[in-house]
């Protein structure tokens, strides 16, 4: 399950234009490559995202999301609100397993009044990258000194005409 990730810097996509999976994205928080494969759970909520889209929208909107908590993928699921001026996230819903992982509740909180400790360290520079980019994002923290490996797939929702929210995705591994 390991992913070979390199440095490489890109332009940066267009107002509104995707980057294709593969594609290095940069930004001032780092590089969140969205590999040409993903692991199982992950590419099934990226399918599920692809598949809310309407028409030739190239994001899904935020109102069409519908996760039952109690399935095995919603209990390592975050949906994301993201405020503007200034740019800030707030946990609206975080699964179970997640929760459990993270040591203490994290819904309502602001991802900048929480210790940004695995599975959610780097999550405000991704969130972040997400909007910006108008783009999925992904993270990888390989296992180590005792520490669980885990995989994250960040997934922009469209609402009130700007992203307003995000599915975040966590894997381990």
């Amino acid at each position: 399950m390991p992913y070979i990730s390199f440095q490489a810097s890109v332009d940066p996509p267009e107002q509104g234009q995707q980057l294709r999976k593969g594609q290095h994205m940069m930004n001032e928080g780092g590089t969140f490559l969205l590999p040409d494969r993903l692991e199982p759970d992950l590419e099934r909520v990226h399918a599920y995202w692809n598949g809310l889209k309407r028409g030739d929208n190239d994001i899904p909107f935020w109102d069409d999301v519908k996760f039952s908590m109690r399935a095995r993928l919603a209990r390592e699921i975050m949906v994301i609100e993201a405020f503007e001026n200034p740019l800030r996230f707030r946990f609206d819903l975080v699964g179970e397993d997640l929760s459990r992982r993270y040591g203490a509740a994290m819904a309502g909180k602001f991802t900048d009044e929480v210790d940004l400790h695995p599975p959610i360290d780097q999550l405000t520079e991704q969130c972040r990258a997400t909007v910006e980019r108008r783009a999925p994002t992904y993270f990888q923290r390989a296992a180590g000194e005792g520490g669980t490996g885990y995989s994250r797939l960040v997934l922009p929702l469209w609402g009130s005409g700007h992203i307003e929210m995000l599915i975040a995705a966590v894997c381990f591994s």
